[in-house]
This record gives C-alpha cells, structure tokens and sequence, in this order.
C-alpha cells in the first residue's frame, strides 16, 4: 500500500489544507480559513472552505492570497503546475516561519491562552469588571479563579499532574470542580485547534471527590401527572424526557440517541458519568422520537434558553419551580420507589462505586438488563 504523503505544518492560525475521501477527485484538497468560532462547548464549529485545488501546494498559495486579501473566487484556476523548485522554497519558509511560531508559542502562558480563549468564546476581552455576564461566561471566569496557580506557568510546559493538582487541592464543592474541568477541556480544544500545545491532557483529568449534588427536590406524582397531560407541549415533553433517563441537562446537547436499539449514550463531568448508556423507558420512546425527528437533536436551544422556558411552563401549570437539576434527582426517586436495583441505579446516573472493587472492576451489565431495570418504573398518566 502506498504510503500518505506527509506535508509540513501550517503555521498557527494559517488555516488548514485537507485531503478529501474519495479517488477520483479532480480537486481532492480543500482548503479551509482559520477556524474563528467555537461552540457553547469550545469545539470548533466546521468552516465552509475557500476553494478547491489539485494539488497541496497551491491551496498554500491561496491561504496565503487570502491572509493578505488578495483572494477572490475563482483565483486559484489561474495557477500553474507546482514545480519541484515552488515546493522547496515554500518548505523553507514554512520551516522557518514554523520554528518562529513556535518559539512564541512556547513563551505563552495559562493565562495568555485562557485570554486568547476567552476572546474567541464571548468575542470580547477579558476582564476584571463587574458587568453584566451570561451564565456561561460567569461560570467560566469562576473556573478561571480557581487555577491561579497556573496562571504564570507556560501553557505548552503542562502536563496533566499540573491540572490535577488544581482540581485535588480545591476544597470547593463538586459542582466548582466540575466547572474547572470543563474549563480545561474548552481551553485545550481551543489551543489545540491553533497548535498552542502538544496535547490534550485535560481529558485525562478526573475529579476524585465523592459527587455531593445531594441538593434538590424531585417532582412530585401529582406534579408528574400534570407534565404527562401536557406533553404535547415541546418543553414539558423534554422535561418527561429528562425525569425518566437521569442525565444532567448539559449532556443532552451532544448526546447519542439510538432509536433503533432504543438508548441513550453520553454524560459528562466524571468518569462514570462519560459515555454511559441508559436505555429509553418505553413510556418516553415516542417522546425522544417525536423530538430527534422535528429538531435533530434532543436539545436543539442553549441550556439557559430552556431553563427560561421551563419556568415559565411551570408556573403556567401552577408547579412550583424546579431546577433542570431536580429531573436527574426524580429519575433516582423514581428507580427507589420501584425497586430497581440499587448498582444499576448507580450506573445510569453516572454514580461512582466507592469502596465497592467487585462493582466498579467486575459489575458490567448488558443494554438489555439495565432495560428491564428501568421498565420497573411506572408513569403516572
């Protein structure tokens, strides 16, 4: 097999050139502007490409036409063949302008890429005021707080025992810790998509501390009744969605949803909470359908938009208020009350098994088991 041919590394914020699938492509390289927008959790979000070329180096030549904005559409068809010659003077400067964007590169620090970070997230610089912030943003300066003893340390130089040393010496509750390390995560997804670290160590960090989000009321069954004769309301209908699978909202926004082997995969935070499935009690199947078929996703609005509007359903349906929050805490009033047994409880909220060695190394338990787990639960129509 014929070996992918190597090409060197585009400087920091150049751009990028990417070899497309496909064999018979007559323009297989498609180049792509310097990603400038992330979303709500720092990913990149996808850049619609400049142009289409044969030939690597020439989508070069159109990067660097459009950073001085001397592109226009249609531009790189007035280009010749790349010759040997073309190819090694562009090596060369690529090598050079490399080495120099790396040597800045490695003099920046936590803080410097947090800034960088923060401007690209919210579109404005960071700092110390006190002026009105959005919930995200707030949440993000807090977590930003909280690791000041990395705030003068070159950010390239961290590895992840410098990151986890944040997190174990925090004596602040989970949910603070959970907020640093989501910090860490969009931090490092924006540097890596700049080429500011070497990688990603904040996927290896994980919070030791026993979860304590004790705090919160579960809807009641009367309340219950109430949500299951409106659900044909779009936010009651999630919320029914959220009571009976037990997730924290913010997963539901890049959560899997198989509707064929009917369960849900996703969870963030912790390490039991990541990745886990829950199968979809049967009561709520046609929910979860009805919402992937009309919106694509199960939550298609920000977190802070649906939190607004799942107050103001609330005090329409006269139930007192609730937190996003208190839907995971009746999911667990829900699996006690019909006795689901206690270790799967645990592994569908993502619960870790403290102490308990034979469960967490050996307690592996298939979709179909957890399901008739969950379908002990009966709905309050």
């Amino acid at each position: 097999m014929a070996r992918k041919k190597k090409y060197p590394k585009l400087p920091n914020g150049y751009g990028s050139i990417k070899k497309l699938s496909g064999k018979n492509r007559t323009n297989p390289y498609g180049v792509y502007p310097p990603v400038k927008d992330f979303d709500e959790n720092g990913n990149p979000l996808p850049q619609k490409a400049i142009c289409y070329v044969d030939d690597w180096y020439k989508g070069f030549t159109v990067l660097t036409w459009y950073r001085n904005g001397e592109y226009y559409p249609g531009k790189e068809k007035e280009l010749s063949k790349t010759g040997d010659k073309l190819q090694q003077q562009i090596l060369g400067i690529l090598s050079k302008y490399n080495q120099n964007q790396r040597e800045l590169a490695d003099q920046k620090t936590f803080s410097d890429i947090f800034r960088a970070f923060y401007q690209s997230r919210f579109n404005k610089e960071y700092t110390e005021g006190r002026e009105k912030h959005t919930a995200m943003e707030s949440s993000i300066r807090t977590a930003y707080k909280n690791c000041k003893s990395l705030y003068d340390l070159p950010f390239r130089s961290l590895v992840t025992s410098d990151l986890q040393q944040v997190v174990d010496s925090c004596p602040l509750r989970h949910s603070s810790l959970e907020l640093i390390v989501m910090l860490f995560n969009q931090m490092y997804k924006y540097a890596d998509a700049n080429d500011l670290c070497d990688k990603n160590y904040s996927r290896y960090v994980k919070i030791n501390k026993e979860n304590d989000d004790k705090h919160g009321e579960p809807f009641s069954e009367s309340e219950l009744k109430v949500l299951w004769e409106n659900k044909e309301n779009t936010t009651v209908e999630m919320l029914l969605i959220m009571c009976y699978s037990g997730f924290r909202i913010s997963a539901y926004k890049s959560m899997e949803v198989n509707l064929n082997d009917r369960y849900f995969k996703g969870g963030i935070k912790t390490k039991e909470s990541k990745g886990r499935i829950v199968p979809i009690h049967s009561d709520i199947y046609d929910l979860v359908e009805r919402r992937i078929k009309r919106d694509g996703a199960l939550l298609a609005v920000t977190t802070t938009t649906f939190r607004k509007a799942m107050y103001e359903i609330l005090e329409i349906l006269e139930i007192k208020k609730h937190t996003p929050h208190d839907t995971r805490h009746t999911f667990s009033t829900l699996c006690e009350k019909y006795g689901v047994n206690e270790n799967d409880r645990k592994r569908m909220l993502g619960h870790s098994f403290s102490g308990d060695i034979t469960n967490k190394v050996y307690g592996h338990r298939m979709l179909e088991d957890l399901r008739e787990q969950i379908e002990k639960i009966k709905v309050c129509y």
